[in-house]
């Protein structure tokens, strides 16, 4: 299905273009997170902060390309008829007029600039992100006319990408508590959510939302849409990564009683150094952390590389830290971690936790949530060990199960001209409890101390200054930024 701008819109926005004053020439609006109440955060210690990114993505992909391939660069007769046509069967014959849509179409751009914080940014609770206005008085109705569209591009990335920064901070946390290197964080945190996502560019634009706080992916089309919308080269840089690993189709092909030699083959025939991920938990997970490792153990320390054991199923914390309710002594007691140190030993980092012999490592991707996760770290501390003995993957359950509601993401008019004069206009709907409340007039965000603070009412001098600047006008990316400029402002915040 190929992006047609004209309809990018839910039908209401239509007809707005009468809707607005007579004399109406420019409107001018913002684009801002609401509320961080159902924020999918760390409990205690968030800080009311959302990363910003994928409004390059938006820019080049929608604003240039779309507009450009299937409407400025189509003939004006059929791409006016279709818009027609479309309205016509939804909202009744001639209900919108086109002749501003031929009148758009004959500028031969697209009449909008937008100014916004640099990507990577993180933004407080209720300070907008970018600002959106039209160029061309004749295209007022331009402005909100794409908010929709908006929305839907920018809401899901930007949770995304906070989400990754709030795994990256949680492991950061418990690296520094118990000696884990923190050049291994960047790997800590895998991808795992391609197939839980509702589209391809879903997957691509939340993929490349983790890439920004990680390497370790297992989504190529993240990588893909780096590379092709934000600068990034895989030859110069790392922009995500994987190991090879197998599935639960191939432990299955080798037969329940072929699983020992499966894993045998695994470790000395195709993969006798580097990284191999093997999921344990087919048949017995027990029985493979307690004997088939012991088997292998020699195989395994011998081997120029490491070993990861994958379990796949069970409570995740219970499996790696241990059930207290089993049976003292037994594997499902210990949990994995530990029955893995009982074999295979380690060493003990400069904080004093226990630390896996660099050969063997575990990763846990089923169901992972940042409590989920931080529950694991907690509790392998308390059992004397550093938190990068495990590996999360973070799959559709962190990244899917989430709405633009998370973070009350929306789009609102705050100024405009009608006949000549400026009107600073908002809306503070009385039934409700103030997230909806908008700012008024035009727009400047500041650095203060710390944080970023917004400042509304301006006169048009003060809204050109401060920290949003101009970064798409009349169809033209005016200030391009690259993932390795996004990831040096995210590291900064930690």
């Amino acid at each position: 299905m190929y992006i047609n701008p004209l309809t990018s819109i839910d039908f209401y926005k239509a007809d707005h273009r009468r809707q607005y004053p007579e004399g109406t020439t420019e409107v001018y609006a913002n684009f801002t997170p609401r509320s961080a109440r159902l924020g999918k955060v760390l409990k205690g210690t968030y800080d009311n902060k959302v990363v910003f990114f994928g409004l390059q993505y938006f820019i080049k992909d929608f604003l240039i390309n779309a507009w450009n391939e299937q409407f400025f660069k189509k003939d004006k007769a059929k791409v006016v008829a279709a818009y027609k046509r479309r309205m016509d069967y939804s909202l009744g014959k001639d209900a919108i007029d086109v002749a501003h849509i031929a009148a758009l179409h004959d500028l031969e751009y697209l009449p909008i600039k937008i100014k916004a914080l640099p990507e990577g940014t993180r933004v407080p609770i209720g300070v907008p992100v970018l600002t959106i206005v039209n160029t061309h008085p004749d295209f007022f109705w331009l402005t909100n006319y794409i908010e929709s569209v908006i929305s839907c591009y920018l809401w899901k990335p930007i949770t995304s990408a906070t989400t990754a920064f709030e795994y990256k901070k949680l492991l950061m946390e418990y690296a520094i508590k118990t000696g884990t290197p923190k050049d291994f964080i960047q790997f800590q945190a895998h991808d795992f959510s391609f197939r839980g996502m509702s589209s391809l560019q879903d997957s691509a634009l939340s993929g490349a939302a983790h890439l920004t706080s990680f390497c370790g992916t297992d989504s190529v089309p993240g990588i893909d849409l780096l590379e092709d919308y934000y600068g990034a080269n895989a030859e110069q840089e790392i922009i995500g990564c994987s190991v090879p690993a197998t599935e639960h189709s191939v432990m299955c092909m080798g037969m329940q009683d072929g699983e020992l030699a499966t894993f045998r083959r695994l470790i000395n025939d195709l993969y006798p150094h580097g990284i191999i991920s093997i999921v344990s938990d087919t048949w017995d997970f027990w029985k493979v952390v307690t004997e088939y490792t012991v088997e292998l153990k020699n195989e395994i320390l011998s081997r120029d590389g490491k070993v990861v054991i994958r379990p796949d199923s069970g409570d995740p914390v219970k499996i790696v830290v241990g059930d207290p309710d089993a049976a003292k002594g037994s594997a499902e007691y210990k949990g994995a971690i530990e029955c893995l140190w009982d074999i295979f030993g380690g060493t003990m980092t400069d904080k004093g936790y226990k630390m896996l012999d660099s050969h063997i490592s575990l990763i846990y991707g089923d169901s992972i949530t940042l409590e989920r996760a931080e529950a694991i770290l907690k509790g392998l501390k308390a059992k004397g060990f550093c938190s990068g003995n495990v590996v999360f993957g973070v799959g559709s359950y962190t990244y899917q199960y989430v709405t633009r509601d998370n973070f009350s993401f929306a789009m609102k008019a705050t100024s405009g001209i009608v006949n000549g004069k400026r009107r600073d206009i908002f809306k503070d709907p009385k039934t409700d409890s103030g997230t909806k409340k908008s700012a008024k007039g035009l727009l400047r965000v500041e650095r203060d101390s710390n944080s970023l603070v917004l400042h509304d009412r301006q006169v048009k001098d003060q809204e050109e200054q401060g920290l949003l600047e101009t970064v798409f006008v009349d169809s033209k990316l005016t200030k391009p930024i690259s993932l390795s400029e996004i990831r040096k402002t995210i590291d900064a915040e930690l």
